[in-house]
């Protein structure tokens, strides 16, 4: 209460224009001015429409992410922001895309399955038919026991999901009560996390594809996961690199479809299914591509504020809540600052980041070359981890960039409006950012929590010790429906929360440009952090980095 009391008077103070000791300035003409130029004339639902019913989806590496960085940094060019260029790292791998996929059950009766085929799977050279099976295999000796038993059979792998009717609403915003629970301070609960096993599982998943392409194996079949009605989510294999096997044609079924075969083949009735995907592997390019633009500073150019989002996706849909939404709302509000001619004492720098879903690697290529790094690990089997598994140790070497960023603001939880931000333990941020709400809360944008959150790119700049934030958003349907999922379209974006979205980045973007002093860090992070505990969500084998959403609202 006392930080929103502090808040308060220095709003007062900047309207009456007497002093308060400590207050943060705030910009109330500007606020005004941002405010109408991003709700009388916003281009947020033209920018995200343009990068998912136009580009599509944008996986790593495909054609279409190249697109996308190319059109973004066009984009950003054409509204007036300077440097607009694509910055390289890697190697990242193949790319890779699919141009039509079906699953159908020719026996016992005829039906068509709902299907998607998994980033990087092989295809399937025309339409291939087989008997199916039921099978676990996860380990070695599961591989010995049903070697020379599964040429020309289509295998399904995993038991159907169990579903349940909805007895809650799957869009959810928070209420007074959910905001006022995240206000209050808790450390960030960590799931106990068994790294040892989730490498031994990682692991296996060669010999596992070796296994089937050695045997002959048609397709493989996975049950969906992450939803119902025929939404489901599709990842990728991992096997993104040239030299990784390819296995066998793997796709996932929508769980209603899958769990109907499942019964027959537990009830002994022989299925036969026919499997057709048409994909194919680009390798003109293993580079990845970040997309940088910049609005110059004035007296201190030299320093940096960054705003951010992810604007690689899979392949399902057309990563339109995840990441689209964020893509457009930071693009959005640099354009807003452009269009009223603001001339920040800082640099105010976009970075749209490539290689998100597969474990950050844009971003924290970028900040190990701008900000700071650590030395890649000695032991081999180490560095052949994907980076949210390693134990990074080692001195942290900071590069003359990290004294400069005074922050990086990121967006990455769908299409929910900002209802606040994550100060990141960061208790000297807290009455900063709440002034900067302060001329916003008739928009819903009202918490400052000192509570963490991760498994997003602002991470990558947390972890080297700068001022990296993620904003607070109203879940709507994103855990529930849209994430990662084929439904993952246009239609689930809301226009109303992606024009508030913009507003409040482009209100914290000024701000931190603005003021006389860079925002103040944490501590730096120890030299040799402590082993984690826990592991991507969900734990994929494709090492995928999936977010975790925002609290549920009260109800």
């Amino acid at each position: 209460m006392l930080l929103r009391f502090r808040a308060a008077l220095c709003i007062l103070a900047a309207v009456a224009g007497g002093p308060v000791l400590g207050a943060e300035p705030v910009d109330l003409e500007m606020v005004t001015r941002i405010r109408h130029e991003g709700f009388r004339n916003s281009r947020v639902m033209e920018t995200a429409a343009a990068l998912t019913d136009s580009i599509g989806s944008r996986l790593t590496g495909s054609p279409n992410m190249k697109r996308a960085s190319e059109w973004t940094r066009e984009k950003l060019a054409e509204w007036g922001l300077a440097n607009a260029h694509l910055e390289s790292w890697g190697p990242f791998g193949r790319g890779w895309s699919y141009d039509a996929a079906s699953v159908r059950m020719l026996a016992p009766a005829t039906a068509p399955l709902v299907a998607i085929p998994k980033a990087w799977t092989p295809g399937t050279n025309g339409p291939v038919r087989g008997p199916a099976v039921k099978l676990k295999l996860e380990s070695e000796a599961d591989l010995r026991e049903q070697r020379g038993k599964l040429a020309g059979r289509i295998v399904l792998l995993g038991e159907p999901k169990e579903l349940k009717t909805h007895d809650k609403p799957q869009a959810e915003r928070y209420d007074e009560k959910g905001l006022e629970e995240l206000y209050r301070y808790e450390p960030r609960e960590r799931r106990e996390f068994d790294r040892a096993e989730f490498a031994r599982r990682r692991a296996f998943r060669k010999p596992l594809a070796e296994f089937l392409a050695a045997e002959k194996v048609l397709a493989i079949l996975e049950p969906g996961a992450g939803g119902d009605g025929g939404t489901f989510d599709v990842q990728g294999s991992g096997f993104y690199r040239k030299d990784d096997p390819t296995g066998v044609p793997t796709l996932v079924v929508a769980a209603e479809h899958y769990g109907r075969v499942s019964r027959l083949l537990d009830a002994k009735r022989g299925v036969e299914l026919e499997v057709d995907v048409r994909a194919r592997y680009h390798d003109e390019d293993a580079m990845g591509y970040n997309t940088v633009a910049e609005i110059p500073g004035t007296d201190r150019g030299g320093e940096v504020v960054m705003l951010g989002a992810h604007l690689d996706s899979w392949h399902g849909g057309t990563g339109a809540t995840d990441n689209a939404a964020g893509v457009a709302a930071i693009m959005e509000a640099a354009r807003i600052l452009k269009e009223l001619g603001v001339r920040p004492r800082r640099t105010i720098r976009v970075a749209l980041w490539s290689g998100e879903e597969q474990g950050l690697y844009g971003s924290r290529a970028y900040v190990s070359r701008h900000f700071a790094s650590r030395p890649e690990p000695k032991d081999p089997r180490e560095r052949e981890q994907p980076y949210f598994l390693r134990r990074e140790t080692g001195p942290l070497t900071r590069k003359p960039g990290h004294a400069k960023l005074s922050a990086y603001f990121n967006m990455d939880n769908g299409t929910g409006k900002i209802r606040g931000i994550y100060a990141q333990e960061n208790a000297a941020v807290v009455p900063i950012f709440e002034a900067w709400l302060q001329p916003l809360k008739d928009l819903g944008a009202t918490t400052v929590t000192m509570r963490t959150t991760s498994g997003t790119d602002h991470t990558s700049f947390d972890a080297v010790g700068l001022p990296g934030f993620q904003f607070v958003q109203d879940d709507v349907e994103y855990s529930s429906r849209s994430h990662h999922s084929n439904a993952d379209l246009y239609e689930r974006l809301q226009s109303e929360d992606l024009m508030q979205a913009s507003v409040v980045i482009a209100t914290f973007a000024y701000h931190a440009a603005m003021r006389d002093r860079m925002l103040p860090r944490k501590p730096m992070p120890r030299s040799e952090p402590p082993a984690p505990r826990d592991g991507p969500d969900n734990a994929r084998p494709a090492g995928a980095s999936q977010k975790p959403p925002s609290p549920p609202a009260s109800r």
